[in-house]
């Protein structure tokens, strides 16, 4: 089940990930008022993607491998990890209550609120890039996938920290780095979690870290991509793309 020549490939798929919150600076660069209904239809294509996976593959991988007691308490061990994560972070920085900017408020409040932003997208980041690395491990597939969606809906994260910066200071270099540099989290999750986990990798372990990885996925989907989607108003957008989400992975997993 596990591939030591998967590591690499890894930590490459959870670094692209991460970093593409880079690709939302960029997009904030060049376009003063992006399609939010793309933006809702690709965050919608994003969680079904998440959703399905965790429920199809994932949660079913995992509970072939262990018993079913064990991997349904993993599942919700990964609901609570990142809840607890959630938890930690104030209401007004956690980005996924992020309104937009619809109005200069102020050189510095605006600042402040890019900073916190890109700070709290970096905390949740964290076990995102857990998330894509451990599931790249058991199927590089499988990795590929999450990476994908994880990518997708790292986008809009990097508009909503490059914004306020390059509003307060008038300087998109700063505003890209800022938001760049909240992406670097996912691999850096991914490192470490290797690192503590490599001594005690097995078939059970990674069976196990699927289903954790399905509680991860499950949560952020449904308390984070999804209402940042329908905050940009768009609901049949968001749907559209959740069924989208869920039919490509449904093909994709009947075909390979």
């Amino acid at each position: 089940m596990y591939a030591s020549g998967n590591v690499g490939l890894a930590l490459i798929l959870t670094a692209i990930a991460g970093l593409s919150t880079g690709i939302g600076s960029a997009i904030a660069y060049f376009i003063k008022k992006p399609r939010v209904i793309y933006l809702s239809f690709s965050l919608g294509f994003s969680a079904g993607v998440m959703i399905y996976i965790s429920f199809m593959e994932l949660l079913p991988t995992a509970l072939e491998s262990v018993e079913e007691v064990w991997g349904v308490t993993a599942f919700f061990v990964g609901i609570i990890f990142i809840g607890l994560i959630d938890m930690i972070i104030p209401e007004a920085e956690n980005p996924h209550h992020y309104e937009g900017i619809s109005e200069v408020q102020g050189d510095e409040t605006l600042k402040r609120t890019g900073l916190f932003t890109a700070l709290a997208i970096g905390i949740h980041n964290f076990p995102e890039g857990l998330a894509a690395f451990g599931a790249a491990l058991s199927d590089v597939k499988l990795g590929m996938i999450i990476a994908l969606a994880i990518a997708i809906h790292n986008i809009p994260e990097g508009i909503s920290v490059s914004m306020p910066i390059f509003y307060a200071t008038g300087d998109k270099n700063k505003a890209f780095i800022y938001s760049f540099l909240s992406g670097i989290a996912e691999p850096i999750g991914a490192i470490i979690g290797y690192l503590l986990l490599m001594p005690f990798l097995s078939e059970t372990l990674l069976a196990s870290l699927l289903a954790f990885i399905a509680g991860i996925m499950v949560y952020i989907s449904v308390d984070e991509i999804l209402p940042m989607a329908h905050r940009y108003g768009h609901g049949h957008a968001v749907i559209l793309g959740i069924v989208l989400g869920m039919f490509i992975m449904a093909l994709s997993l009947l075909i390979l």
